[in-house]
This record gives structure tokens, C-alpha cells and sequence, in this order.
């Protein structure tokens, strides 16, 4: 006489024969022999651990209370019947221990800004631990970490003050960086304006050495043309002052006359005076210079 049992697809029966392990059987239909086969069914579903809010001290030694979320699944049935009394059990105690074990290791900032490291921490020690009962931790999420309340009026204060305290950051930041574009804007505009300045007194100074150029060529100008009609007029002037003289002494009573010495510079001009003095009335001065010849 046998029994029969029916082992469903996500379950498996772990077999005693005489309370010696003889085989995994499932999923299907499982024969076993009245008192003397025993078989154990063990699920291998993934299934969910909501463990409570847990308190732990960390390393700062504040105190807070975490729950959280073990999903686990049996990867081996054998392991989970044999090595272990009670597999749900012994992962609900680990995950907790280890859970305190790691918020020990961090400061309570640490613990509420790091939440996802802390996950991966407890999973790869949870399975660690739960691989010898046949059991593999898939993941492990923290609901909610709640500190002490005074930890949290602390941190409310930290929170406010760091708030401040990047505010007036932000304030003085925006004060320095528009005292920087005003002294900026000034340096460019006294920049600009010594440029304009200095641009001005060139252009001044071209224009008043081009005025100066201008006034002295003309004053050069000038002087050739003075100096032109100068060497014209002398000889005239000489020659017209010799026949001045000239008209005087014969004019004089004198008998002898004293000629200068340069008279034969002017002999040309001086000429022609007295060519044109001797067509008007010149025989008089004619004869007086023949009795200055006779006498002398």
C-alpha cells in the first residue's frame, strides 16, 4: 500500500525513509511508502518579510528606528530542511542583527543620506550568511528610519541654519559679483575716457603742428619774396642814392669830389642814372667832372 501526494509547481518534497534523506521529489505526483517515507514540503516562492521598526544606535551613538523589507526565496530545498530548523526564522534574526551591525559602522547622517548603500550592504551580507540554509536574500529595502526627537529637533535646527548659512552665501556671492561688474564698468569707462582723452590731445597737438608748419612755411614764403624783391630794389636803391649824392656835390660849390670805392659795383645802374641824368641836364656835371679831372 502507498500514498500518494501531489507536489505543486512551485513546491518541492524533500524525502526521510526511515529519517534518512533519500531525495528531492516534485513537482507532480510523489509516491511514498505509509510509515515508513516522510516527506516535507518546502515553498519556493519568493516570499516577503516585513520586519517592524527596529531600534538601532549608530555610530555617533544617536538612536533610531528603522523598518524594513526582506524578499527572499529557497534555491535549495535539502539545505533548507536539513541545515535549518526553521529558515524564516533564522533570515528574520540575521536581517536584524545585521541590519544593527552596519547602522553601527555610520554616523545618523550617514544613515539618512545613504539609504540605497545601506540596502546593498544588507543583502550582501544576508546572503552571505543564508547561503548554507539554501536561501538566497534577493533584496532588502528600508521603509523609514525615524530618529529620536530630540535627534530630530537637532537636525531640524542643522537643517534651518545650513539653510541660512548658504543664503547668505548666495546673498554675499551675489554682492561681491555685482561689486565686481560695477568696478568692472568703471575701470572700461575711466579706460575709455583717458582713450578719448589722449585721442583729443593728439588730434590738438597734430592740429597745432600742422598750424605751426603752415605758419611757418608761409613765414619762409614770405621772406624768399622779401628777400627776392630785396636783391631787385638794392642795386635800384643804391643807384638812385649815388645819383642823389651825385646831384647834390654838383649842385655844391666844390671843385673836387671823393668817390667810394664801390662805385663800380653800382657802375651799371649808376650808368644809366647818369645816362638819363646827362639827357635832362647833365652838362654841368659833365664839365664838373672834367674840371675835377683837369685839377687833379
Amino acid at each position: 500500500m502507498f500514498f500518494i501526494s501531489v507536489v505543486k509547481q512551485y513546491e518541492r518534497a524533500v524525502i526521510f525513509r526511515l529519517g534518512r534523506y533519500i531525495g528531492t521529489r516534485g513537482p507532480g505526483l510523489v509516491i511514498l511508502i505509509p510509515f515508513l517515507d516522510r516527506g516535507v514540503r518546502v515553498d519556493q516562492r519568493e516570499i516577503v518579510l516585513d520586519e517592524p521598526a527596529q531600534s538601532s544606535i549608530t555610530k555617533d551613538n544617536a538612536l533610531v528606528d528603522i523598518d524594513f523589507v526582506v524578499y527572499m526565496r529557497v534555491v535549495d530545498a535539502e539545505a533548507a530542511v536539513i541545515n535549518i530548523n526553521n529558515y524564516i526564522r533564522a533570515v528574520r534574526n540575521m536581517a536584524t542583527t545585521t541590519l544593527r551591525s552596519v547602522i553601527g559602522d555610520i554616523t545618523v547622517e550617514e544613515v539618512l543620506s545613504q539609504r540605497e548603500t545601506i540596502n546593498q550592504r544588507l543583502q550582501v551580507k544576508l546572503s552571505n550568511e543564508t547561503e548554507r540554509w539554501g536561501v538566497e536574500v534577493k533584496a532588502v529595502e528600508i521603509r523609514e528610519i525615524t530618529p529620536q526627537a530630540d535627534i530630530q529637533a537637532a537636525m531640524t535646527r542643522l537643517l534651518t541654519a545650513d539653510r541660512t548659512k548658504r543664503s547668505e552665501i548666495t546673498e554675499s556671492e551675489g554682492q561681491r559679483q555685482a561689486a565686481i561688474n560695477v568696478a568692472e564698468g568703471s575701470k572700461q569707462a575711466s579706460i575709455l575716457e583717458a582713450e578719448g582723452e589722449r585721442e583729443s590731445q593728439i588730434l590738438r597737438a597734430e592740429g597745432a603742428r600742422q598750424s605751426q608748419i603752415l605758419e611757418a612755411e608761409g613765414f619762409s614764403i614770405g621772406l624768399e619774396r622779401i628777400n627776392q624783391a630785396a636783391a631787385v630794389a638794392n642795386p635800384n636803391t643804391m643807384g638812385l642814392q649815388y645819383l642823389d649824392m651825385m646831384r647834390r656835390l654838383g649842385e655844391g660849390e666844390s671843385t673836387k669830389w671823393i668817390l667810394p670805392m664801390d662805385l663800380a659795383s653800382v657802375a651799371g645802374p649808376i650808368a644809366g642814372a647818369l645816362q638819363g641824368l646827362g639827357e635832362n641836364g647833365g652838362g654841368s656835371a659833365t664839365n664838373g667832372r672834367s674840371e675835377d679831372g683837369d685839377n687833379s
